[in-house]
């Protein structure tokens, strides 16, 4: 079960036999400050930082939307499949049209290159030029500076053991609210990287 067969799960767990909602109980403050934590934390993702400063580092001029074709392209790549421009537009739930012309404009920009299909040579793939791999490098360099730079004074062992609980934490996140481990969901798989 994926986020849109599980969102009414959210809401039953809250009304009662005759379907009128119910207070619910005070959480414990430390449940309190985890959600407020993830608040800012989405806020931040909203806006898209790292992103926007690889961008300005290593490639600009593209926009937020170019960014994200090119980390599909990696993902369908990583995966086995075939990043076709179809398969593009699925992953990231657009128009078959429109995905055609982020491609064809990353194309232009030396991002991305066409190449024949192995299986079917009428297919055209969608590949990663050695600049495109470049940006989502700096894209990875530029997160892991801010995780660095956010945990520059933990020790070693506070950093593993933040890894370890945080990887805990997502996971039983995905599971609880849609009811599914991460793995096995399609929605969730394109949202992880």
């Amino acid at each position: 079960m994926c986020l849109n067969e599980s969102r009414h799960l959210l809401y039953d767990n809250t009304m009662t036999q005759d379907h009128a909602p119910t207070a619910p109980p005070e959480p414990p403050e430390d449940l309190v400050r985890i959600g407020q934590s993830m608040s800012m934390m989405r806020v931040m993702m909203g806006r898209r930082v790292i992103g926007r400063m690889a961008i300005a580092r290593a490639a600009p001029g593209i926009d937020l939307s170019q960014l994200d074709i090119l980390d599909v392209v990696l993902r369908i790549s990583k995966d086995g499949g075939e990043p076709t421009v179809g398969a593009i537009a699925d992953a990231m739930r657009i128009d078959p049209s429109r995905g055609s012309r982020l491609v064809a404009e990353l194309v232009t920009r030396g991002l991305l290159k066409r190449d024949a299909s192995q299986e079917d040579g009428r297919r055209s793939l969608i590949l990663l030029t050695p600049a495109g791999e470049a940006v989502l490098g700096e894209i990875r360099a530029i997160k892991h500076a801010i995780i660095e730079t956010a945990t520059a004074d933990w020790s070693a062992e506070e950093r593993a053991v933040f890894g370890d609980l945080f990887e805990r934490f997502i996971t039983g996140f995905y599971q609880a609210a849609l009811g599914t481990a991460p793995a096995d969901c399609e929605d969730t798989q394109a949202a992880a990287s």
